[in-house]
Protein backbone atom coordinates (compact mmCIF):
# COMPACT_ATOMS: atom_id res chain seq x y z
CA UNK A 1 0.00 0.00 0.00
CA UNK A 2 2.48 2.50 -0.50
CA UNK A 3 1.10 6.30 -0.98
CA UNK A 4 1.69 8.33 -3.77
CA UNK A 5 1.82 11.70 -2.85
CA UNK A 6 2.15 13.63 -6.20
CA UNK A 7 2.86 11.95 -9.80
CA UNK A 8 6.65 13.11 -11.42
CA UNK A 9 6.17 13.50 -15.10
CA UNK A 10 9.68 15.68 -16.27
CA UNK A 11 9.32 18.04 -19.31
CA UNK A 12 5.46 18.15 -19.05
CA UNK A 13 3.54 21.55 -17.51
CA UNK A 14 1.60 20.64 -14.24
CA UNK A 15 -0.73 22.10 -12.28
CA UNK A 16 -1.02 20.69 -8.58
CA UNK A 17 -4.79 20.61 -6.83
CA UNK A 18 -6.06 19.37 -3.46
CA UNK A 19 -5.74 15.94 -4.67
CA UNK A 20 -5.24 15.92 -8.10
CA UNK A 21 -1.76 16.72 -10.26
CA UNK A 22 -3.22 18.17 -14.08
CA UNK A 23 -0.30 17.52 -17.13
CA UNK A 24 -1.39 19.30 -20.23
CA UNK A 25 -0.45 17.54 -23.35
CA UNK A 26 -1.05 19.66 -26.00
CA UNK A 27 -2.96 19.35 -28.80
CA UNK A 28 -6.01 19.71 -26.29
CA UNK A 29 -5.38 16.87 -24.04
CA UNK A 30 -4.83 16.73 -20.13
CA UNK A 31 -3.43 13.99 -18.02
CA UNK A 32 -5.11 13.74 -14.70
CA UNK A 33 -3.61 11.61 -11.89
CA UNK A 34 -5.23 11.39 -8.24
CA UNK A 35 -2.04 10.85 -5.76
CA UNK A 36 -3.07 9.89 -2.37
CA UNK A 37 -3.42 13.94 -0.60
CA UNK A 38 -6.41 14.28 1.29
CA UNK A 39 -7.80 17.37 2.38
CA UNK A 40 -10.01 18.65 5.05
CA UNK A 41 -11.23 22.25 5.51
CA UNK A 42 -9.62 23.21 2.16
CA UNK A 43 -5.99 22.00 4.43
CA UNK A 44 -4.43 19.38 2.87
CA UNK A 45 -3.18 16.82 4.97
CA UNK A 46 0.53 15.93 5.87
CA UNK A 47 0.01 12.44 6.13
CA UNK A 48 -1.23 10.55 2.62
CA UNK A 49 -4.14 7.89 2.82
CA UNK A 50 -2.39 4.76 0.97
CA UNK A 51 -4.62 3.34 -2.10
CA UNK A 52 -6.51 7.01 -2.17
CA UNK A 53 -6.02 7.96 -5.41
CA UNK A 54 -6.53 4.54 -6.95
CA UNK A 55 -9.82 4.30 -5.08
CA UNK A 56 -10.84 7.78 -6.19
CA UNK A 57 -10.29 6.80 -9.73
CA UNK A 58 -11.42 3.22 -10.01
CA UNK A 59 -14.71 4.62 -8.41
CA UNK A 60 -15.44 7.95 -10.93
CA UNK A 61 -14.82 6.14 -14.37
CA UNK A 62 -17.37 3.33 -12.81
CA UNK A 63 -19.57 6.51 -12.49
CA UNK A 64 -18.74 7.80 -15.78
CA UNK A 65 -19.57 3.93 -17.75
CA UNK A 66 -22.61 4.04 -15.54
CA UNK A 67 -23.87 7.11 -17.13
CA UNK A 68 -22.81 5.85 -20.29
CA UNK A 69 -25.02 3.71 -20.17
CA UNK A 70 -28.23 4.80 -17.87
CA UNK A 71 -28.39 8.44 -19.18
CA UNK A 72 -27.84 8.33 -22.86
CA UNK A 73 -26.27 11.81 -24.06
CA UNK A 74 -24.58 12.79 -21.07
CA UNK A 75 -20.67 13.19 -22.24
CA UNK A 76 -18.04 13.68 -20.12
CA UNK A 77 -14.02 14.18 -20.31
CA UNK A 78 -12.94 10.95 -20.73
CA UNK A 79 -10.56 9.36 -23.91
CA UNK A 80 -8.47 6.54 -22.19
CA UNK A 81 -8.30 5.06 -18.96
CA UNK A 82 -5.65 2.18 -20.14
CA UNK A 83 -2.19 3.45 -19.24
CA UNK A 84 -0.83 0.67 -22.05
CA UNK A 85 -3.35 2.49 -24.72
CA UNK A 86 -1.84 6.61 -23.60
CA UNK A 87 0.93 8.28 -25.68
CA UNK A 88 4.51 6.47 -26.04
CA UNK A 89 6.26 8.99 -24.14
CA UNK A 90 4.36 8.45 -20.42
CA UNK A 91 3.99 4.69 -20.45
CA UNK A 92 7.70 4.60 -19.30
CA UNK A 93 6.24 6.11 -15.97
CA UNK A 94 3.39 3.26 -15.98
CA UNK A 95 4.28 2.68 -12.03
CA UNK A 96 2.79 6.16 -11.35
CA UNK A 97 0.04 6.34 -13.84
CA UNK A 98 -1.64 2.73 -13.78
CA UNK A 99 -5.05 2.52 -12.14
CA UNK A 100 -4.66 6.35 -11.13
CA UNK A 101 -4.92 8.30 -13.95
CA UNK A 102 -6.98 9.62 -16.91
CA UNK A 103 -6.16 10.91 -20.17
CA UNK A 104 -9.19 13.17 -20.90
CA UNK A 105 -9.86 15.76 -23.07
CA UNK A 106 -9.30 19.94 -22.16
CA UNK A 107 -12.40 21.64 -21.79
CA UNK A 108 -13.23 25.21 -20.92
CA UNK A 109 -14.07 24.58 -16.96
CA UNK A 110 -17.44 26.24 -15.65
CA UNK A 111 -16.16 28.34 -12.64
CA UNK A 112 -18.89 27.03 -10.70
CA UNK A 113 -19.46 23.71 -8.11
CA UNK A 114 -22.46 22.24 -8.97
CA UNK A 115 -23.79 20.58 -5.75
CA UNK A 116 -26.97 18.91 -5.64
CA UNK A 117 -28.91 17.74 -2.14
CA UNK A 118 -31.18 15.58 -1.28
CA UNK A 119 -31.00 15.34 2.37
CA UNK A 120 -30.27 18.24 4.73
CA UNK A 121 -26.83 18.20 6.31
CA UNK A 122 -23.74 19.75 6.48
CA UNK A 123 -23.31 23.35 5.42
CA UNK A 124 -26.94 23.41 3.90
CA UNK A 125 -28.08 22.65 7.90
CA UNK A 126 -26.09 24.99 9.34
CA UNK A 127 -27.51 27.75 7.14
CA UNK A 128 -31.38 26.31 7.19
CA UNK A 129 -31.02 26.81 10.98
CA UNK A 130 -29.93 30.02 10.28
CA UNK A 131 -32.62 31.62 7.93
CA UNK A 132 -34.06 28.26 6.18
CA UNK A 133 -32.44 29.40 2.69
CA UNK A 134 -29.77 27.21 1.41
CA UNK A 135 -28.06 29.26 -1.30
CA UNK A 136 -31.28 30.87 -2.39
CA UNK A 137 -33.32 28.49 -2.20
CA UNK A 138 -36.09 28.51 0.62
CA UNK A 139 -37.15 25.16 2.10
CA UNK A 140 -40.28 24.28 4.70
CA UNK A 141 -39.91 24.87 8.04
CA UNK A 142 -39.84 22.34 10.74
CA UNK A 143 -36.49 19.90 9.19
CA UNK A 144 -34.70 17.85 10.85
CA UNK A 145 -31.34 17.26 10.89
CA UNK A 146 -30.34 15.03 7.80
CA UNK A 147 -34.02 14.43 6.83
CA UNK A 148 -34.68 13.65 2.98
CA UNK A 149 -35.88 16.44 0.88
CA UNK A 150 -39.14 16.44 -1.17
CA UNK A 151 -36.71 16.77 -4.01
CA UNK A 152 -33.59 17.68 -4.18
CA UNK A 153 -32.04 20.98 -4.61
CA UNK A 154 -29.30 22.34 -6.44
CA UNK A 155 -27.20 24.77 -4.37
CA UNK A 156 -24.16 25.89 -6.18
CA UNK A 157 -21.50 27.67 -5.01
CA UNK A 158 -18.04 29.39 -6.18
CA UNK A 159 -14.52 27.68 -7.07
CA UNK A 160 -12.26 29.68 -5.01
CA UNK A 161 -8.44 29.42 -5.45
CA UNK A 162 -7.74 29.56 -2.16
CA UNK A 163 -9.89 29.30 0.93
CA UNK A 164 -13.39 27.76 0.93
CA UNK A 165 -15.55 27.98 -1.64
CA UNK A 166 -18.74 30.59 -1.47
CA UNK A 167 -22.80 29.45 -1.97
CA UNK A 168 -24.56 31.20 -4.16
CA UNK A 169 -27.79 31.51 -5.98
CA UNK A 170 -28.60 30.10 -9.23
CA UNK A 171 -28.78 33.13 -10.61
CA UNK A 172 -25.64 34.54 -9.45
CA UNK A 173 -23.92 31.10 -10.92
CA UNK A 174 -25.88 32.09 -13.99
CA UNK A 175 -24.52 35.44 -14.21
CA UNK A 176 -21.33 34.07 -13.98
CA UNK A 177 -21.35 31.84 -16.89
CA UNK A 178 -24.89 32.60 -18.99
CA UNK A 179 -28.46 31.15 -18.30
CA UNK A 180 -28.44 28.50 -21.32
CA UNK A 181 -25.69 26.87 -19.79
CA UNK A 182 -26.20 26.79 -16.42
CA UNK A 183 -29.29 25.66 -16.65
CA UNK A 184 -28.60 22.72 -18.78
CA UNK A 185 -25.68 22.26 -15.88
CA UNK A 186 -28.43 22.73 -12.90
CA UNK A 187 -30.36 19.96 -15.16
CA UNK A 188 -27.87 17.39 -15.24
CA UNK A 189 -26.74 17.85 -11.86
CA UNK A 190 -30.16 17.05 -10.13
CA UNK A 191 -31.03 13.92 -13.14
CA UNK A 192 -27.62 12.29 -12.52
CA UNK A 193 -27.80 12.46 -8.88
CA UNK A 194 -31.39 11.25 -9.07
CA UNK A 195 -30.01 8.10 -11.04
CA UNK A 196 -26.84 7.37 -9.18
CA UNK A 197 -29.12 7.87 -5.65
CA UNK A 198 -31.62 5.12 -7.02
CA UNK A 199 -28.87 2.71 -7.84
CA UNK A 200 -26.56 3.20 -4.82
CA UNK A 201 -29.31 3.09 -2.43
CA UNK A 202 -30.15 -0.45 -4.42
CA UNK A 203 -26.52 -1.39 -2.87
CA UNK A 204 -27.24 0.10 0.29
CA UNK A 205 -25.67 3.70 0.55
CA UNK A 206 -27.60 7.07 0.76
CA UNK A 207 -25.82 9.89 -1.53
CA UNK A 208 -27.07 12.19 1.06
CA UNK A 209 -25.34 14.94 -1.51
CA UNK A 210 -22.65 15.86 -3.97
CA UNK A 211 -21.11 18.18 -6.75
CA UNK A 212 -20.04 17.36 -10.01
CA UNK A 213 -18.03 19.83 -12.43
CA UNK A 214 -18.32 20.81 -16.50
CA UNK A 215 -16.71 22.06 -18.80
CA UNK A 216 -17.05 23.23 -22.20
CA UNK A 217 -16.07 21.96 -25.45
CA UNK A 218 -16.90 23.23 -28.91
CA UNK A 219 -16.57 19.83 -30.51
CA UNK A 220 -20.29 18.81 -27.99
CA UNK A 221 -22.93 20.95 -29.48
CA UNK A 222 -20.59 23.93 -30.30
CA UNK A 223 -19.82 24.43 -26.84
CA UNK A 224 -23.48 25.28 -25.44
CA UNK A 225 -23.92 21.77 -23.65
CA UNK A 226 -21.90 21.05 -20.32
CA UNK A 227 -19.99 17.63 -20.27
CA UNK A 228 -18.90 16.62 -17.23
CA UNK A 229 -15.16 16.54 -15.97
CA UNK A 230 -13.20 15.46 -12.89
CA UNK A 231 -14.57 13.40 -10.66
CA UNK A 232 -17.85 11.82 -10.12
CA UNK A 233 -19.51 10.51 -6.70
CA UNK A 234 -16.58 9.63 -4.66
CA UNK A 235 -16.04 9.88 -0.90
CA UNK A 236 -13.95 12.95 -1.65
CA UNK A 237 -17.15 14.90 -3.36
CA UNK A 238 -20.10 12.98 -2.03
CA UNK A 239 -21.38 12.33 2.03
CA UNK A 240 -22.20 8.58 1.33
CA UNK A 241 -24.60 6.94 4.40
CA UNK A 242 -24.59 3.46 5.49
CA UNK A 243 -28.72 2.96 4.81
CA UNK A 244 -29.20 0.13 7.11
CA UNK A 245 -28.00 2.58 10.22
CA UNK A 246 -29.72 5.88 8.53
CA UNK A 247 -31.96 7.92 11.65
CA UNK A 248 -33.50 11.57 11.06
CA UNK A 249 -32.69 14.20 13.66
CA UNK A 250 -28.78 13.64 14.17
CA UNK A 251 -25.44 12.90 12.55
CA UNK A 252 -24.77 9.98 10.63
CA UNK A 253 -22.34 7.17 10.24
CA UNK A 254 -20.63 7.48 7.12
CA UNK A 255 -18.34 6.07 4.35
CA UNK A 256 -16.62 9.80 3.32
CA UNK A 257 -14.11 11.85 4.85
CA UNK A 258 -16.41 13.16 7.20
CA UNK A 259 -14.86 10.72 9.74
CA UNK A 260 -11.96 12.53 9.32
CA UNK A 261 -13.24 16.14 9.91
CA UNK A 262 -14.83 14.17 12.79
CA UNK A 263 -11.26 13.85 13.79
CA UNK A 264 -9.74 16.95 13.36
CA UNK A 265 -12.58 18.67 15.21
CA UNK A 266 -11.55 16.81 18.47
CA UNK A 267 -8.10 18.30 17.86
CA UNK A 268 -6.90 22.29 18.97
CA UNK A 269 -6.05 23.18 15.96
CA UNK A 270 -7.40 26.25 14.23
CA UNK A 271 -7.96 24.79 11.01
CA UNK A 272 -5.61 26.97 8.84
CA UNK A 273 -2.13 25.44 7.76
CA UNK A 274 -0.08 23.46 8.26
CA UNK A 275 -2.58 20.34 9.17
CA UNK A 276 -2.06 17.89 11.69
CA UNK A 277 -0.09 14.57 11.25
CA UNK A 278 -2.55 11.81 11.35
CA UNK A 279 -2.38 8.87 13.70
CA UNK A 280 -1.93 5.33 12.07
CA UNK A 281 -5.59 4.50 13.40
CA UNK A 282 -6.65 7.50 11.54
CA UNK A 283 -5.23 6.90 8.32
CA UNK A 284 -6.66 2.80 8.09
CA UNK A 285 -10.00 3.81 9.18
CA UNK A 286 -10.44 6.38 6.34
CA UNK A 287 -8.97 4.17 3.92
CA UNK A 288 -11.15 1.65 4.54
CA UNK A 289 -14.52 3.92 4.08
CA UNK A 290 -13.10 4.74 0.97
CA UNK A 291 -12.80 0.86 0.06
CA UNK A 292 -16.00 -0.03 1.27
CA UNK A 293 -17.28 2.29 -0.39
CA UNK A 294 -15.72 1.33 -3.76
CA UNK A 295 -16.86 -2.20 -3.28
CA UNK A 296 -20.31 -1.40 -2.39
CA UNK A 297 -21.03 0.89 -5.35
CA UNK A 298 -18.56 -1.53 -8.08
CA UNK A 299 -19.55 -4.95 -6.44
CA UNK A 300 -15.88 -5.78 -7.08
CA UNK A 301 -13.09 -6.42 -4.48
CA UNK A 302 -10.85 -3.39 -4.43
CA UNK A 303 -7.20 -5.04 -5.17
Amino acid sequence: MAAVMQSNIPGIAVRRGKVRDVYDLGSGQLLIVASDRISAFDVIMPTPIPDKGAILTGLSNFWFGFFKKECPGVKDHLIETDVAKYPEHLRKYADQLKGRSVLVRKTTVLPIECVVRGYITGSGWKDYLKSGVVSGVKLPAGLKQCQQLAEPIFTPSTKEEKGHDLPISFDEAAAKVGAEVMTKARDLTISLYKRAAEFARSRGIIIADTKFEFGTHPNVDGGRTPILIDEALTPDSSRFWPADQYEVGRDQASFDKQYLRNYLETLKWNKTPPGPELPNEVVNNTRAKYVEAYEKLTGKVFS
